[in-house]
């Protein structure tokens, strides 16, 4: 995987949805990645067009594109389905199965 330029610092970020009353909604958490966030952050917050996102970036545009339509399912879904969304580096592995 070719390396992808980031502004911040990473770390993990979660966003919990809630109720306007009581404690927050948990659910089956949605994981997006850095590069995922960055696509989204440069283009939608800061208003750059993919291509000058991809060069901010050091990536192809077709690659901003993939990490942008990724981040805004993810985004739809944790808004549709109040779900926790976590920006991480990568989502956690499912334990391996043991064959018996």
């Amino acid at each position: 995987m070719k390396p992808r330029f980031l502004s911040f610092r990473p770390e993990a970020i979660t966003f919990m949805p809630s109720a306007p009353i009581g404690p927050p909604i948990a659910g089956e958490p949605i994981y997006m990645t850095y590069d995922e966030y960055e696509a989204f952050r440069l283009i939608y917050h800061e208003g750059l067009n993919q291509e000058e996102a991809a060069k901010r970036m050091k990536i192809s545009r077709g690659t901003v594109w993939r990490c942008l339509e990724s981040a805004r399912n993810k985004v739809a879904c944790m808004l549709v389905e109040r779900r926790p969304l976590v920006v991480t580096s990568a989502p956690p592995r499912p334990p391996e199965e043991t064959g018996t």
